[in-house]
C-alpha cells in the first residue's frame, strides 16, 4: 500500500513523548502488554487476577479466554491497553489439539475429513462456555493432521482459525462426522494475532522478574517482558500526525486536515486506523471521516474521529491552534 505524504517538513519536539521502545517501567505498566504462557489448571480470569495482584495494578485484563485445561499464549493488557481488548479478541488464533477417538481412525480418513472442514463452518459454543449458546459461523483457515498413534487412537491436529472459534465444539463435530466419540485431551494456543509463543514468558519467569524489581530495585528483567501497546497494532493501517494534533486528540478533539503528516492511499471512509505521532507512538484508534484519496483536495475539515484514546492527555504541549 502506497503512502501519501502531506507535509514533508513536519518535525517533532523531543521534549514531548518519546520512542515506544524506550519507555520506563511505569509507562509500560500504564499501557503495555504481557504475553503469558498459561499453564494447565487455572482459568484465564484467575491468572489475570494473580498478575494484577503481583504487580499492584488497578486495571489488567486478558484478551481471549482459554479453558482451565488449555495451555498456551494468553495476552494480558495493562491500564490503558485494556481499551484495545476488542482488537486483541478479533485477532486470528492457531491451536494444537490432541484428540482421542472411540474407534480406529486411519490417517487417510481423518485427513480427508479435516480438508472438508476448512472454510466457513457452523460453530456453537459448548454448554460450559460463558457465552450465550447460539448458532453462528466461524472460518477455519486451515486444519491438518500433524501426528497420530493408531494403537492409542490419538491424533494431533493443528488449527488456524478466526477469533471466537470453539475448538471443543470442533472436536465434537469431528467425532460426529466420524461416527465415534471424540475427546479433546489437550489444547494449546500457539499464536494470537501478531504474537506467537516464542514471545511469551512463564508465570515463574514473571514472578522472578517482579521479585528483582521489588526486592532489588532492578526493573530490567520485568521491562523485557512487557511489550508497548504499539506492538499489537501492527496489522491496522496507520496515519501519522503532527505534535499539535497529538495534543488535540488526547483531549478528545477530532483530527483535522492541517494536523496530518501522512496516510496510506486507498483507505475508505469508516476505516479503523491507528493514529500515530511522528515518533511512532500510538495516540488513538480512530475511524476515518473521509477516504484518504480525497485528502489532497482538502485544506481543512475533519479527517478522523477517535474511538479509543491511548495516549494520556498532557504528554504533548497544547499547540494545536497553530497546527490543527
Amino acid at each position: 500500500m502506497s503512502t501519501i505524504v502531506f507535509d514533508e517538513t513536519a518535525t517533532t519536539n523531543l521534549k514531548f513523548g518519546g520512542d515506544p521502545s524506550e519507555r520506563t517501567l511505569e509507562e509500560l505498566l500504564d499501557s503495555g502488554i504481557f504475553l503469558i504462557s498459561k499453564p494447565r489448571g487455572p482459568t484465564s480470569h484467575q491468572l489475570a487476577a494473580w498478575v494484577r495482584q503481583m504487580l499492584g495494578l488497578n486495571r489488567l485484563g486478558h484478551g481471549g479466554t482459554l479453558d482451565p485445561m488449555a495451555t498456551g499464549l494468553l495476552t494480558l493488557l495493562c491500564g490503558r491497553a485494556t481499551r484495545i481488548t476488542d482488537i486483541i479478541l478479533s485477532g486470528e488464533k492457531s491451536y494444537v489439539a490432541v484428540l482421542r477417538f472411540g474407534r480406529d481412525v486411519s490417517d487417510e480418513e481423518l485427513s480427508n475429513l479435516l480438508e472438508n472442514l476448512q472454510g466457513e463452518i457452523y460453530n456453537v459454543p459448548p454448554k460450559e462456555s460463558a457465552v450465550k449458546v447460539q448458532v453462528r459461523t466461524r472460518v477455519i483457515n486451515s486444519i491438518k493432521l500433524l501426528d497420530s498413534e493408531l494403537s492409542s487412537r490419538i491424533a494431533v491436529v493443528e488449527i488456524d482459525c478466526v477469533a471466537g472459534t470453539y475448538i471443543r465444539t470442533l472436536a465434537r463435530d469431528i467425532g460426529l462426522f466420524l461416527d465415534t466419540k471424540t475427546e479433546l485431551m489437550e489444547l494449546h494456543r500457539n499464536t494470537t494475532g501478531a504474537f506467537d509463543e516464542s514471545m511469551s514468558c512463564s508465570m515463574q519467569e514473571l514472578a522472578d522478574a517482579v521479585f528483582l524489581w521489588k526486592e532489588h530495585d532492578d526493573d530490567s528483567s520485568l521491562k523485557k517482558l512487557i511489550a508497548p501497546v504499539e506492538a499489537v497494532l501492527t496489522k491496522l493501517p496507520s496515519i501519522t500526525i503532527k505534535d499539535g494534533a497529538v495534543a488535540a486528540m488526547t483531549h478528545g478533539a477530532p483530527l483535522a486536515r492541517p494536523g496530518l503528516v501522512s496516510t496510506p492511499a486507498g483507505l475508505e471512509s469508516g476505516t479503523t486506523v491507528v493514529v500515530r505521532s511522528i515518533k511512532g507512538e500510538a495516540v488513538a484508534i480512530a475511524s476515518l471521516s473521509v477516504g484518504t484519496d480525497t485528502l489532497s483536495d482538502m485544506t481543512s475539515g475533519e479527517v478522523a474521529v477517535s474511538k479509543n484514546v491511548l495516549m494520556p492527555a498532557g504528554q504533548y504541549g497544547q499547540t494545536w491552534s497553530k497546527q490543527n
